[in-house]
C-alpha cells in the first residue's frame, strides 16, 4: 500500500470517527429533551396529547398556552429559534446561569452536564429554525387570553 493510499484511508477512518461522533451527540441531545421533558412546555400541546406530536412540530414554544401565576404569566420560549442565535459555548454558559420565572425548572438544568447541554443543542440545531418567538410575559396585573394554566405557588 502506498503512502497516499495509506493517508487517504486514515483520512476516510477519521472523517467517519468524527460523524459517528456528532451522530452519537445528537441522539444523546435528542434523549435529554426527552427525559428532561423539555417538550412538556417548549411543545405546543405535547402534555395534552400524551406526547404525541410530530417529531418536526418539536420545542417551537408553547403558543398561545401561558403559565399564570403570582409572577405573571409565562410562555415557554421556542428553543429552536433561541439555538440558532448562539453558538454552543453561549448556549452552555446561558443555561448553566439561567435563573427564569416559572415555571421553568432553571434549578434542574443548571445541574445538567456541560457535555449534555452541548449535546441538547447539537440535537435542537438539527430540528431547524422553525416557529415564531414566544408571546411576551405578562406581569401579575395583566389578565392574560385563554389558555393559561394558573400555576399557584406553594405557601412560604
Amino acid at each position: 500500500m502506498n503512502v497516499r493510499c495509506s493517508a487517504a484511508l486514515i483520512s476516510i477512518c477519521i472523517t467517519t470517527g468524527s460523524a459517528l461522533a456528532q451522530e452519537g451527540k445528537i441522539e444523546r441531545g435528542r434523549y435529554m429533551v426527552l427525559t428532561g421533558h423539555c417538550n412538556n412546555c417548549h411543545t405546543a400541546a405535547y402534555a395534552q396529547r400524551e406526547g404525541n406530536v410530530p417529531e418536526k412540530d418539536w420545542l417551537m414554544g408553547s403558543g398561545a398556552q401561558g403559565w399564570r401565576g403570582p409572577w405573571g404569566t409565562t410562555y415557554a420560549s421556542n428553543l429552536r429559534i433561541n439555538v440558532h442565535a448562539m453558538s454552543e459555548g453561549d448556549w452552555v454558559r446561558y443555561m448553566k446561569t439561567l435563573k427564569a420565572r416559572p415555571p421553568m425548572p432553571y434549578w434542574s438544568i443548571r445541574e445538567t452536564t456541560e457535555s449534555d447541554l452541548a449535546a441538547m443543542y447539537q440535537y435542537i440545531r438539527t430540528l431547524g429554525p422553525a416557529g415564531a418567538p414566544a408571546q411576551p410575559y405578562l406581569p401579575p396585573e395583566t389578565e392574560p387570553k385563554p389558555p393559561y394554566i394558573l400555576y399557584p405557588m406553594p405557601p412560604k
